[in-house]
């Protein structure tokens, strides 16, 4: 529903600005395998390499609506939440009231969340997306799904690349859509 461009080295928000270093060196090619990474010391985001070898490029992916299995999303989000912090019985149940009662299409609204709700973390770098027996893909649309109107916006958080790189319009997502994760965008 929602993803983000990081578009080469020159782009002073992507994690490839500094060059090619062991965390980021998947960004380089080839297009459609995972780079997942650690943001804040505490949520893993997965993004999607898009460029030929030798070119860094990547989308963030920051929101999907789930279409099935919920119920999964929900004890994957609560697993993460009790790997994180220390959480005794009466934390765990308050977090599982909390998850049951949260709009199903509010449960993968933002990067982390995709990743708690998948349990993506970084061990998948690597993964061909692509691979149709891979456990971790992306999936096309099915034959009968109408093109959706997809919105274009200023990328969230990246203010620290400056006015150049933090406005470009290289957020999209699918307009009106509930599970868009930051501010909304026109449509």
């Amino acid at each position: 529903m929602e993803v983000e461009a990081y578009v080469g080295e020159t782009d002073l928000a992507s994690h490839a600005r500094f060059g090619r270093t062991p965390r980021n060196a998947v960004m380089f090619g080839p297009p459609g395998i995972a780079y997942v990474y650690l943001v804040y010391g505490m949520h893993d985001c997965l993004n999607i390499v898009t460029e030929p070898p030798g070119t860094a490029a990547a989308v963030l992916v920051r929101a999907v609506e789930p279409l099935e299995g919920a119920d999964a999303m929900r004890e994957a989000r609560l697993r993460r939440l009790g790997r994180r912090k220390r959480l005794d019985d009466g934390a765990i149940a308050r977090d599982r009231d909390r998850l049951a009662r949260l709009p199903t299409e509010r449960l993968a609204s933002g990067p982390g969340l995709v990743c708690a709700a998948f349990d993506i973390d970084r061990s998948m770098t690597g993964v061909d997306l692509c691979d149709p027996s891979s456990a971790l893909r992306v999936e096309p649309r099915g034959p009968g799904d109408p093109e959706p109107l997809i919105v274009a916006g200023p990328r969230v958080g990246v203010a620290y690349a400056g006015e150049g790189w933090a406005h470009r319009p290289w957020r999209l997502a699918v307009a009106h859509s509930p599970s868009v994760s930051g501010p909304p965008l026109g449509g």
